[in-house]
């Protein structure tokens, strides 16, 4: 049988989660009440806090027994995830919580799969939520007042809560899946030449296209090692640039981490490797002062990469792509790398470009598998859309 975890410090939210689960049963929904707290509970629990704590590497007493309640918080949240992990008849989640209780929900929500129904109800909720749903499909409800005993509003919320889980559990979407999933990373500069590949591709694969602005480039990869897509083309690399530069979109240290872990048929290029991201311009740290800029928006400014960072960039995209084993094809496009970085342009700088092949070229060990490709077109061409496809249907089919 099929449940709705409901999860809270029983300790101190006790009234709230017994309120939330007489909800959900209300509505249908057959419910497996979790205490992440780390005293006593105030309400009736079917899967007490030590049961999970229990899960943590080093034991129940790395929980419960730390003095140091944000180490407690941290290790709960360890465990949580561990737990989660394990059950086999989870229809969906929901947490309600404060700081630390959201901080322990959402890590082990996050390590569900995608689709699997996850709402959390924290006073945190209207803030920066990042650091909770990362690359999840987390829905966070504020909870508008604070946690502090049942009243007039809460007693609302909740009851939205309740009725949005249980009807997300209770009638799950159906998809056909009739065709292998493949993953795309755009951003707006490379948006012709990943438009162009999916006309291509559409008939073929069910095209999944990330916005290429740090999280987008994570979730094509959490899909990646989750087995969720069969390839990637992942024309638009520009997420580099923010991790080594300082941008406000930045990639992890794990980019490219997912394809050389899983040998997927792998199809890339340096889509907007031109540019660096930063918020408006009072947000450029001084030490970029002089430099060639672009203002995408009055909240965007793009910044030009040197010859320099363009060969640091080449460099660490070249050694990365050295752990990959299975199929790999990289494609230069010698005119540009963005709809900026074309000949008129506000980016065009060929030793920029230059520096940035060559690196590339220097780094990369070829192998049967993995080769670089050389294009005399601009990413945007359509010509250098077909390459992509017919790249990624040789090694995708070989």
């Amino acid at each position: 049988m099929q449940h709705i975890y409901v999860v809270g410090t029983a300790d101190t939210k006790g009234e709230e989660l017994a309120y939330l689960a007489a909800c959900i049963e209300t509505a249908g929904g057959a419910v497996v009440r979790v205490d992440v707290g780390t005293r006593e509970p105030a309400t009736a629990i079917d899967v007490k806090a030590e049961t999970v704590a229990a899960y943590h590497p080093e034991g129940v007493g790395a929980v419960l027994a730390c003095a140091d309640r944000g180490k407690a918080v941290e290790a709960m949240g360890i465990a949580f995830s561990r737990f989660l992990a394990e059950r086999q008849d989870v229809a969906g989640v929901i947490g309600i919580g404060g700081g630390g209780g959201t901080s322990i929900i959402t890590a082990g929500m996050r390590q569900l799969r995608l689709g699997l129904p996850k709402i959390m109800v924290s006073t945190l909720a209207s803030g920066d939520v990042a650091p909770y749903v990362d690359v999840s499909d987390i829905v966070m409800m504020p909870s508008v007042t604070d946690m502090a005993g049942l009243n007039r509003l809460s007693r609302v919320i909740l009851h939205n809560a309740a009725q949005a889980i249980t009807a997300m559990a209770s009638r799950p979407a159906e998809v056909t899946a009739s065709k292998p999933a493949i993953g795309l990373t755009m951003f707006g500069v490379t948006t012709p030449a990943v438009a162009a590949m999916i006309e291509r591709l559409r008939a073929d694969y069910d095209c999944l296209v990330f916005h290429a602005t740090g999280t987008g480039g994570r979730a094509m990869e959490k899909l990646a090692d989750s087995r969720l897509i069969s390839g990637v083309l992942d024309i638009t690399t520009t997420e580099v640039c923010d991790l080594l530069l300082g941008g406000v979109l930045p990639a992890t240290p794990d980019r490219f981490g997912a394809i050389a872990r899983t040998g997927l048929p792998y199809v890339g290029s340096v889509g907007a490797l031109d540019m660096v991201n930063f918020w408006a311009p009072e947000t450029v740290p001084e030490r970029y002062a002089g430099r060639l800029f672009y203002r995408h928006n009055p909240n965007v400014t793009l910044m030009r990469t040197t010859p320099a960072e363009c060969a640091q960039i080449g460099r660490w995209i070249g050694d990365r792509l050295n752990l990959c084993h299975g199929p790999v094809r990289f494609l230069i496009p010698e005119k540009g790398v963005s709809a900026l970085d074309i000949e008129g342009g506000a980016f065009f700088d060929p030793q920029a470009a230059a520096a940035l092949f060559a690196a590339l070229e220097a780094t990369v060990k070829p192998t049967a598998a993995r080769r670089i490709v050389r294009l005399p077109l601009h990413i945007n061409d359509p010509q250098f859309a077909e390459a992509a496809v017919a790249a990624y249907r040789d090694i995708a089919n070989p």
